[in-house]
């Protein structure tokens, strides 16, 4: 924030500092009605003059208000600043002391001995210290106000800055999905044309420009929900099955309660696509791909499970799995993770975890 603009919301500010005259004005008020009955008397002008010279003070503080906004104390221009600031005390404490006497003019209260110049240059000497305190409070007050707006307003600049950066970041970790799923997508309608197995393959071109058009038509979402993550696996996996006819075995453990869990997009399908590439590729028999998916407290927790050889830390280097833990470490931080372990029965087993949100 500059120096010369004003913080959010100024008039709330010099208001709120303005009220705090009321505060003083009301104990003026009660000390001096309590002494005028102490002394056996009730009186009213004396109570009246008591809270008019606080009250007056009330909209003079848009003085050091406005000074301050303009020129703040700087370091390196304290010696300026100074002088500036100790002309506007000066000011308010002229305008304060020749309001005071005039109501205590206008209220016949200057004592019948005093004249008016005596009782005015009096008065000043009065006021002095309490004007000089009060002015250089509101200052540190205006100068506390805005340093916090700054603070605000620079934690929400970086903020968005850090969003604006997490954003591009996975839409261009989302992006370079696509042409990795393409090319081994298109790599293994290659193996089956080579093959001559051309039913086949016109089958798995006609569920992969369905898949395509999904992505590509897609809102650009980073998040969906599990439902419809898991109805993009099945179309991806619906063109494995083409191409491993009856080899293929596929598994669902889906929690209802967390079918309508956020989860990134895309997050599933690079799981899915090395557990056949790592594990039913290198079997001769049939391979079994297990999904299941459910909640643990606030934890989501989704896994791939294949019947393969099992893992081995040479495979975990793929684009696949990179980018899925980019994905997690962008997204959640050091509360999302990708474990890749060998399964327990038998082959690998690939586990995410990250917060529930539904």
């Amino acid at each position: 924030m500059n120096a010369g603009t004003a913080p959010t919301k100024p008039m709330r500010f010099w208001l709120i500092i303005a009220a705090t005259a009321f505060v003083p004005a009301i104990l003026s008020s009660l000390t001096a009605f309590l002494n005028s009955r102490l002394d056996g008397r009730t009186s009213w002008r004396d109570i009246l003059a008591a809270a008019g010279v606080w009250l007056i003070f009330a909209p003079l503080t848009r003085i050091p208000y406005e000074m301050t906004l303009r020129w703040k104390i700087r370091r390196d221009q304290i010696a300026r600043t100074l002088v500036v600031h100790l002309g506007g005390a000066a000011m308010m404490w002229l305008t304060w002391g020749t309001a005071g006497a005039l109501l205590a003019k206008l209220i016949n209260r200057i004592p019948p001995r005093v004249s008016f110049p005596l009782y005015y240059f009096s008065l000043l000497l009065t006021i002095l210290p309490f004007c000089l305190l009060l002015y250089f409070a509101v200052v540190g007050c205006v100068h506390a106000f805005t340093y916090y707006l700054e603070v605000r307003e620079r934690e929400a600049q970086q903020a968005q800055l850090a969003a604006q950066l997490a954003e591009a970041r996975l839409s261009a970790l989302r992006s370079q999905l696509n042409p990795h799923f393409l090319f081994n997508s298109l790599n293994a309608i290659t193996v089956l044309v080579r093959d001559q197995n051309t039913a086949d393959a016109s089958r798995m071109l006609e569920l992969l420009s369905g898949v395509l058009r999904q992505v590509l038509q897609n809102e650009k979402r980073q998040e969906v929900t599990l439902n419809e993550e898991l109805e993009f696996v099945r179309k991806y996996l619906a063109i494995e099955e083409v191409r491993f006819s009856d080899r293929l075995q596929l598994r669902w453990s889906i929690d209802q309660t967390v079918q309508d869990a956020l989860v990134p997009e895309f997050i599933l399908q690079p799981l899915v696509e090395n557990a056949i590439r790592h594990g039913v590729t290198r079997k001769d028999d049939y391979g079994i791909v297990e999904i299941t998916a459910r909640a643990r407290g606030d934890t989501l927790v989704l896994s791939v499970q294949d019947n393969g050889p099992g893992y081995r830390p040479v495979n975990d280097g793929g684009v696949g799995l990179s980018n899925t833990r980019a994905r997690l470490a962008t997204v959640f931080g050091d509360r999302g993770e990708l474990k890749i372990a060998n399964a327990e029965s038998g082959g690998t087993v690939a586990t995410l975890r990250f917060p529930l949100k539904k």
